[in-house]
């Protein structure tokens, strides 16, 4: 299922942002008071051979403001996201352009399903370094082979999801690279999917300004740093606030700020982030039992 839209793997495109996030999860994960542990996100850097050399853990940054920072935060978010599936009970687990995530492998899911939907060379790719390492995923996974510009609900459903049983859905680093109504659309899907019991965790910049997440990309030299212009991926259309839209279908609303969550895991967030991800917003959506 592979539309019309462009396709990319994981040395390309949006792919590469997906390995530079592994990358800052590997350096999270080998970092004193990290808040996430992934021993997988140095081995997917080490295979991909990317177009420009990327860290695997803290040693390759000693002294680099920008990556420490990147792994600071990163870690924080997948805490957070990390959380908001093990504390829920929901049957199944849907994560929207997974990329490199590798929660079915190292958090305790046993007895779930995981869906993880993305491009089909991203997820070739990961299987090939799971598979390389003998990992064994911990629950039911289900690679999802869609664009989620396309028909992917389609695609989740042939692969066995079950729009009857509680879900809890993932957006975690997706909103920006949309376009504003493809990301409507997402939110609409998703939520005529979520049986009572759903559980929704996203990822929002700071006020919605993709515009001024751009303009602290091109600050921290991101093109020359990772070999690709952030300018082209993301999109700067102006949208509703997924919050707002959440509450108003009846979900039940958190919304964390990024630097108020560090600080609540003693584990404050560099200053060099404080006029970007340090206001990012990390939203818990429930649908409950009965309204």
């Amino acid at each position: 299922m592979t539309g019309t839209h462009q396709q990319w793997d994981i040395v390309t495109s949006v792919g590469l942002t997906a390995l530079a996030v592994a990358a800052a999860r590997a350096i999270a994960t080998e970092s004193a008071g990290g808040l996430v542990d992934d021993p997988f996100a140095a081995e997917f850097v080490r295979a991909a051979n990317p177009p420009k050399p990327l860290p695997t853990g803290p040693s390759d940054v000693a002294g680099d403001e920008m990556w420490r920072a990147m792994a600071a935060y990163m870690g924080l978010r997948s805490r957070f996201f990390d959380e908001v599936v093990v504390t829920s009970d929901a049957p199944q687990v849907v994560i929207l352009a997974a990329g490199l995530d590798a929660r079915a492998y190292r958090l305790d899911l046993d007895g779930r399903d995981v869906y993880e939907v993305d491009q089909p060379r991203v997820l070739e790719f990961k299987q090939q370094v799971l598979d390389d390492v003998g990992a064994l995923p911990h629950g039911h996974r289900h690679p999802v082979a869609a664009d989620l510009r396309d028909d992917w609900p389609t695609a989740l459903e042939e692969a066995g999801f079950d729009r009857t049983r509680p879900t809890v859905w993932l957006a975690e680093g997706l909103l920006p690279y949309l376009p504003a109504r493809a990301e409507e659309e997402l939110f609409e899907l998703v939520h005529a999917r979520s049986a009572p019991g759903s559980r929704f965790g996203v990822e929002q910049v700071p006020g919605g300004d993709v515009e001024g997440m751009n303009r602290s990309m091109e600050a921290m030299q991101a093109a020359e740093r990772l070999g690709i212009s952030m300018a082209g991926l993301l999109n700067t259309e102006p949208r509703r606030d997924p919050a707002s839209w959440l509450d108003g279908q009846g979900w039940r609303v958190t919304t964390d700020i990024a630097d108020a969550l560090a600080a609540r895991y003693r584990r404050p967030l560099p200053a060099f982030l404080n006029d970007t991800m340090a206001k990012a917003e990390l939203i818990r959506a429930d649908l409950p039992y009965s309204q």
